[in-house]
């Protein structure tokens, strides 16, 4: 990996951590477009940038946070049930769903296809997504966090799934995108830790490898608050269609090219 390729994917990770489009999917297929041989480091770069995004969170809202004592105690009910579905599907999930590219871009488009038919659903009246976070109950939360395992398997997003699954309950869209924002911290947080102590050792391999992870750490980190701004004011006015459409769209055309590849 060059310091281009560590920009780039620095670039993609901040552009989709928070959106609804699954920055793995995103990671893994530029990774392959940009031919980065997969290695430990690759791996632990991948993670490390996460990182970048989480901060960006921590830099937008930690003064709501603090303000919001029971904002942070939902987020960490809605937390418990990721924590532990993550610890008992993490495995099978590595071995079987990040090996598949096939099965990684079809659960990639057919997400895609349920934002656009949720979001009929909601144009009909089916759906009314109209409470506030303030209202968000225990109950929600730990229905949220179950939900929100679903984005281990890669293509689905974790914040789409948290968006989803809190608009089935009512919730406004901004409202859903926010928490889905706050719940990325420990969640996140969490994952790339685990996944950081199990690739240690590649990160002080060389100085070449500390310049390229702080070249993908702070450009996540920038790029994920223009990101996190954006999102929130787009979702204030539109709908979840636009994303629907791009998962599809773009799932298909690399479906497409790897069938002929």
């Amino acid at each position: 990996m060059n310091f281009l390729e560590s920009l780039i994917l620095g670039i993609v990770e901040g552009l989709t951590e928070f959106l609804p489009i699954s920055s793995t999917f995103h990671l893994i297929f530029v990774s392959q477009f940009l031919k980065i041989q997969e290695n430990d480091f690759v791996k632990l770069f991948h993670v490390f940038i996460q990182s970048g995004a989480i901060l960006s969170i921590l830099f937008l809202y930690l003064k709501n946070l603090k303000r919001d004592l029971d904002l942070v105690i939902k987020t960490l009910i809605a937390f418990v049930p990721t924590a532990v579905l993550g610890a008992i599907l993490y495995r099978a999930i590595k071995q079987i769903f990040f090996e598949s590219y096939s099965l990684m871009m079809t659960i990639f488009i057919l997400v895609g296809i349920l934002f656009i038919a949720f979001e009929i659903l909601v144009k009909k009246n089916i759906i009314s997504p109209r409470k506030t976070i303030s209202e968000l109950s225990s109950r929600d939360a730990i229905l949220v966090g179950f939900f929100q395992a679903l984005s281990f398997f890669p293509g689905v997003s974790r914040a789409g799934a948290v968006i989803l699954t809190m608009m089935a309950l009512g919730y406004r869209r901004a409202d859903s995108a926010y928490f889905s924002f706050i719940l990325s911290i420990p969640t996140m947080f969490s994952a790339s830790l685990y996944d950081l102590f199990k690739t240690r050792n590649a990160i002080l391999s060389s100085s070449q490898n500390v310049f390229l992870l702080c070249i993908g750490f702070l450009t996540a980190f920038v790029v994920a608050i223009v990101a996190v701004k954006w999102f929130i004011s787009y979702l204030q006015r539109n709908t979840l269609s636009l994303f629907g459409a791009y998962r599809f769209v773009l799932g298909l055309i690399v479906l497409t090219l790897c069938l002929l590849a």
